[in-house]
């Protein structure tokens, strides 16, 4: 376990929340969306309320991953859905979240909003494993911290993101450093398979990096229709 005195434990948990908020910034649209309905009084209970509860599950689907990434070649299994999830965050991505049902009553509105958060979160919980090292103590603390950041400035961080796509760039140079420092320490690997190699674990961590960059930024302009060329001479007429 980490000691959270030391420098390792503040840049996971600083990993941590960056993948909070890249991950989970839709989630205070979702809560929206879901309260919208409610009376003016009850949507502050219902927003408080249906964030506990999907923090609550969230923690909890954590902690079965952070047990299950024990297990031999889960880790690889982990960090190619890292790697994934880097990959997509980098391409366009349509708007789905006209799906939300808002509820006129405040148990229903609770209720969609931790549900679309497990379903939304999936992607989160692998991360957030991956980033905390087998700590909960990290897990939680990094949630902790996030809440206010997710659920109170996400429009703004999705606004940075709009207007500066470095942003999204480093998040998904950040899945793929995470996915390849797991890859090398997946228990089934022979413990001395990389032991004659210099920082093994952070030469696979740049690489795993690149690579969704890479991959990101390739799918993405394959995916972006090429513009008109307009073939009028304006030089004549």
């Amino acid at each position: 376990m980490l000691d959270i005195s030391t420098a390792a434990f503040w840049i996971a948990v600083a990993q941590i929340i960056l993948i909070d908020i890249l991950l989970g910034g839709d989630n205070a649209v979702v809560i929206a969306l879901a309260c919208r309905k409610l009376p003016d009084e009850q949507r502050k209970k219902g927003i408080f309320w249906g964030v506990v509860g999907a923090i609550g599950l969230r923690i909890v689907l954590i902690f079965f991953a952070l047990q299950l990434l024990a297990v031999p070649w889960l880790k690889v299994v982990g960090a190619l859905l890292l790697f994934w999830i880097g990959v997509k965050l980098l391409l366009p991505e349509e708007d789905a979240h006209g799906d939300v049902a808002a509820s006129t009553t405040l148990a229903g509105a609770i209720k969609t909003i931790i549900v679309a958060d497990a379903v939304m979160s999936l992607d989160n919980v692998i991360a957030v494993a991956g980033a905390a090292n087998g700590s909960m103590l990290l897990v939680v603390f990094g949630i902790l911290v996030s809440i206010p950041i997710v659920v109170w400035g996400s429009q703004l961080v999705l606004k940075l993101m709009d207007r500066y796509p470095i942003v999204i760039t480093a998040g998904g140079a950040l899945l793929g450093w995470i996915g390849g420092g797991m890859i090398v320490t997946d228990p089934a690997l022979p413990p001395n398979l990389l032991s004659g190699i210099p920082y093994a674990k952070t030469i696979a961590a740049v690489l795993g990096a690149v690579l969704v960059v890479a991959i990101g930024k390739w799918l993405a302009a394959r995916a972006t229709p090429p513009a008109a060329i307009d073939l009028t001479d304006s030089s004549k007429g």
